[in-house]
């Protein structure tokens, strides 16, 4: 046992270590809780108005381990514990990635890599078109810094991921791709609009 005080803070101090409720544990770089509970869980939850199935698919893990964090009577460690205290300081996250509900038939998802960049909604009968942009950076939205595209900008947009239509050998490419024709909407329906120089691509949503 120590008896210099002195001698004491210097060895917590050269070690990294100090005296927490009568533990020794090693100096702490975040303020971070180290769990959480049942009860804490179920609060965040319906505080956002999502069913356990849905809160499920935005932490990005099954049902069965919501219900079964919410039953618990023991502590619950693990990512979901920054997570939580990230939705009680920002609970606005939720809205921001949330996807909105589909009233038209056309679907256009605008990606990079595995990340969404912009969702676009087309109405091609009545020619309307509604994004939402899920990123910040402009140069990879869909539209850029445009916040409410219409109609031209869209085909203008499905052009831009396309090879074009002056290029050598058209039919013959067609061809390839099996269609008649050239119609932007169709070769990403082939292509997902990928380009050798990017990592952007479309999926179509009918």
């Amino acid at each position: 046992m120590f008896t210099n005080i002195r001698f004491y803070d210097l060895i917590k101090k050269k070690s990294g270590i100090i005296k927490l409720e009568g533990e020794f544990m090693k100096e702490r770089l975040y303020i971070t809780p180290e769990y959480t509970t049942a009860k804490e869980i179920k609060q965040i939850r319906k505080e956002l108005h999502l069913t356990q199935k849905e809160f499920a698919e935005f932490i990005n893990c099954s049902k069965p381990t919501v219900e079964r964090w919410e039953r618990s009577e023991e502590i619950i460690r693990g990512p979901i514990v920054p997570f939580l205290k990230m939705l009680q300081k920002y609970p606005e996250y939720e809205q921001e990635v949330k996807i909105p509900e589909k009233v038209w038939t056309l679907r256009i998802w605008y990606m990079y890599k595995q990340e969404v960049c912009t969702l676009i909604d087309v109405n091609e009968q009545e020619q309307k078109v509604k994004i939402k942009n899920y990123i910040d950076k402009v140069m990879f939205r869909a539209f850029g810094s445009v916040e409410n595209p219409d109609y031209n900008d869209y085909q203008e947009f499905l052009k831009s991921r396309c090879f074009p239509e002056s290029r050598d050998k058209m039919k013959l490419i067609l061809k390839d791709l099996g269609l008649p024709f050239y119609d932007p909407i169709m070769i990403i329906e082939k292509t997902e609009g990928r380009m050798a120089e990017d990592n952007f691509w479309i999926r179509i949503e009918r």
